[in-house]
């Protein structure tokens, strides 16, 4: 498409980060779509093997670090932040409960893939009433986009230590999407980087995985471990994962600019189904049936039934030594999924020999 010659670009980025306020995100920026800083940190992950199982991260070439080589003719990128923290509970009470089951905050609620690219459809849709159609692509943690990378450029925070991205008024509990568009809107500055000598988070990091300042190595991730490797965890560092069934979010919960942060009022956000509060029997004792319904419109189902029941295996055997542990293990020692069944394994090993908490 021909740009419209008439178009003031300046007031139409006003316009689109007031409709983004209007459809929920916290903050829109625009970033152009020079990534060749992110791409160097990349390869050199790559290189070293940090990435594990996630061959999706060389699948697709350049297209994740060259926006215009994924979406021909992207000019400019839309970045917008909605923030998901729940009003409650606390997560180091769960944390410290070895009988509780710790699932991301992130993951509680409603699947946020779906949440957000419907609002960024809506966002491209008033910009195509406003100026008539444009070439524009939405994303959501969907396809090869650096998302951090592009927030950054975009102003809506830095890149911490931990990898993630960080705001100094609402920490790093935030969910990103992208319009890849061939609008050439005005760019935003990126903001200064607000770390200093803190290593808070590389000190918390239950198993070492962010092994130096920027640098995870998502091989030891208990995020990683729990949601993208599809084989057995290292046994190693199943005692390091305490009660941790579905992500880790300890670097975010130790980030001092995390006290800043605001709980959101988005209702697709609160949690569901008693995730927030559940015991790691009740949840081992689910039929796949049950965590099919459960996990409806869930980003947890993505990770299917046995990889849940791999996961809560390692969390029960760390758990206290407990009668009704081992009964519940007992009861799927002959699951016929050979994972499952080592796992299950072990923790009764763990169980019986009273290692775990």
């Amino acid at each position: 498409m021909e740009t419209q010659p008439e178009i003031d670009f300046n007031r139409l980025a006003r316009r689109i980060k007031r409709w983004g306020a209007e459809l929920g995100f916290q903050q829109v920026g625009i970033a152009d779509t020079d990534l060749s800083d992110a791409e160097r940190h990349l390869y050199r992950w790559l290189e070293r093997g940090r990435h594990g199982e996630m061959n999706y991260m060389r699948r697709h070439g350049r297209k994740r670090t060259r926006p215009a080589e994924l979406v021909p003719g992207t000019l400019r990128i839309i970045s917008a932040r909605m923030d998901y923290l729940p009003q409650e509970p606390d997560p180091s009470e769960i944390l410290e409960d070895p009988s509780a089951a710790f699932v991301s905050r992130y993951a509680l609620g409603r699947d946020y893939h779906k949440v957000l690219r419907r609002r960024l459809q809506t966002l491209a849709q008033r910009i195509v009433s406003a100026v008539g159609p444009f070439g524009y692509r939405a994303f959501v943690d969907s396809a090869p986009v650096m998302e951090k990378a592009i927030a950054a450029k975009a102003g809506l925070g830095w890149i911490g230590k931990h990898s993630n991205l960080l705001h100094r008024d609402a920490g790093s509990w935030f969910f990103l999407g992208e319009l890849y568009t061939d609008l050439p809107l005005p760019i935003d500055a990126p903001v200064e980087a607000h770390c200093g000598s803190c290593r808070a988070c590389l000190d918390i990091c239950p198993t070492g995985a962010i092994v130096a300042p920027y640098q995870v190595d998502a091989r030891r991730c208990i995020s990683y471990l729990t949601i993208e490797l599809k084989g057995s965890i290292p046994e190693p560092l199943r005692p390091l994962m305490g009660n941790r069934i579905y992500g880790c979010d300890d670097c975010q919960q130790v980030c001092p600019w995390n006290r800043f942060a605001t709980p959101s009022d988005e209702r697709d956000f609160a949690p569901r189904h008693g995730l927030d509060r559940a015991t790691l029997l009740t949840l081992f004792g689910w039929s796949e049936a049950d965590f099919l319904n459960c996990t409806e419109g869930s980003a947890i189902r993505r990770i299917g039934y046995l990889r849940w029941l791999r996961n809560l295996a390692v969390a029960l055997g760390n758990a206290r030594s407990d009668p009704a542990i081992i009964a519940a293990l007992e009861g799927r020692r002959d699951q016929p999924d050979a994972m499952v069944r080592e796992h299950v394994a072990w923790a009764l090993q763990r169980q019986r020999g009273g290692a775990g908490r």
